[in-house]
């Protein structure tokens, strides 16, 4: 499971949370509608969204595109969304120009080939891509140019960084990097290698955290993702973790590392030596990592990618301060409940008792451990949180671990109008019903889970 973070220090995503207009469902004996004062309050909601664009385990010929809210349901948004001129397209890396396109950069070759250049393309809506350039890499004795990566410098300064064979040994690879002399990302300086790397590394990703330099790495010859820091994108790189440092085993290729909404580090990887796809999170800045947990839905699918986040409009929002109860999707006779200070999901009708009503009533409030978040709290003034993944209400004890359990970030629905609450400090995990008990449960992936954990913001029984 993911270790505790502590408080994070970055805010990646400003999330408004404004009134919820809620689409009437056809769903029966209702408590009612939001009024029409709240649901014509603004509702300038953001939500996060990660793209990645990876090639198939069964075609390296074509890429599809997938999106999520929470950089762990990854969801197809486009299936053979690019293929190149040479049929050929592996390790796509991708970015958001400052010109509003996306971009991708890529091997054009499979591993048997030899070929001295990476592919250019470019979309407006990540959904039709046009093929822009192959870019030969200009180095002497060049066998093979191999999984190019984005980088944008704190200076606006756009990169790539390619692992590139020069030695007698064509399967030895140093990481270099190019860098944009124009926006149109069509001319490049010559390649510089990234001193202190050096040979026989390979999928060489860096992420910037204040004036440092993070670099992570393949070791070719371990198979392991090796960790280094310098104060230059150039270097010289300071290589500190070897081995299987971070608990992620060997085999393990492709690394890509994003920030969380919750101020996490999540790192994904290619697990090929045994056909997953992983990710692990970091609440220290790279210093420890959570156990690697294989990605839902992608796993066996695809392939080496990088990831890229942003914020969009239109994300699901709630009324701070104000009194809701919530309706389960897809059992709409059912609403959370509080029972014995555990959270369960009964049925509630209009001839309930007066006690179940108040019951399965709840004040939202700013999110304990991140304002930009939400709490729940019932009439007593205690607090949901999850306690051994149990859904509960306690009493605020002013302790980091309770603000934390007891905060919940709101992700789309399955329905128009509908919420799911993703745990703040378990990244992945959401409020779900299962046996008609509320649990905090990682999502599968399934379409099955996503309904059980999405509900209807109503005004209140009470």
């Amino acid at each position: 499971m993911t270790p505790r973070p502590p408080d994070p220090s970055r805010r990646t995503l400003l999330r408004a949370l404004a009134a919820l207009p809620v689409t009437s469902l056809a769903l029966g004996e209702l408590p009612g509608l939001l009024g029409a004062a709240e649901a014509a309050a603004p509702t300038s909601g953001y939500a996060t969204r990660y793209t990645i664009v990876p090639f198939l385990n069964s075609d390296d010929g074509t890429v599809n595109v997938y999106q999520s809210d929470d950089a762990t349901d990854f969801r197809l948004l486009q299936a053979s969304a690019y293929t190149p001129p040479g049929n050929r397209i592996r390790d796509a890396s991708i970015f958001k120009h400052t010109d509003g396109f996306y971009y991708v950069t890529y091997t054009t070759h499979t591993w048997e080939d030899e070929s001295t250049t990476i592919g250019f393309a470019r979309s407006a809506d990540r959904v039709d891509w046009t093929f822009l350039y192959d870019c030969t890499i200009p180095l002497t004795n060049l066998s093979r140019a191999w999984a190019p990566e984005w980088f944008v410098d704190g200076d606006g300064s756009v990169n790539v960084i390619v692992s590139c064979s020069t030695t007698d040994d064509e399967w030895i690879f140093t990481p270099y990097v190019l860098t944009a002399t124009d926006s149109a990302l069509t001319a490049w300086t010559p390649p510089v290698a990234l001193s202190g790397i050096g040979p026989n590394h390979i999928d060489t990703y860096i992420v910037k955290i204040g004036s440092t330099y993070h670099a992570f790495t393949k070791n070719e010859t371990a198979k392991y993702i090796e960790y280094g820091t310098a104060t230059s994108l150039e270097g010289p790189y300071t290589i500190s973790r070897t081995g299987d440092w971070a608990g992620w085993g060997s085999y393990r290729e492709g690394p890509s590392v994003i920030q969380l909404d919750n101020g996490a580090w999540r790192i994904f990887f290619d697990g090929y030596g045994d056909g997953n796809y992983y990710y692990s999170d970091s609440y220290d800045t790279f210093a420890t990592w959570s156990t690697p947990t294989a990605l839902p839905t992608l796993s066996g699918t695809a392939r080496h990618f990088t990831v890229i986040k942003e914020p969009v409009p239109g994300g699901p929002s709630l009324t701070k301060n104000a009194t809701r109860s919530f309706q389960s999707v897809n059992y709409p006779t059912r609403y959370w409940e509080e029972v014995s200070a555990l959270l369960n999901l009964p049925v509630l009708t209009g001839s309930s008792a007066t006690a179940d009503k108040q019951a399965a009533t709840f004040t939202v409030v700013a999110g304990l451990a991140d304002a930009d978040a939400c709490s729940f709290r019932d009439a007593s003034g205690n607090y949901l949180r999850h306690y051994g993944f149990r859904g509960r209400f306690d009493a605020n004890d002013g302790t980091t671990t309770f603000a934390r359990d007891a905060t919940f970030i709101a992700r789309t629905g399955t329905t128009g109008g509908s919420v799911r609450f993703e745990s703040y400090n378990y990244p992945g995990h959401y409020l779900r019903h299962y046996d008609y008990q509320l649990r905090v449960d990682i999502s599968n992936g399934t379409d099955l889970f996503r309904q059980d954990s999405s509900f209807v913001p109503v005004t209140a029984w009470a």
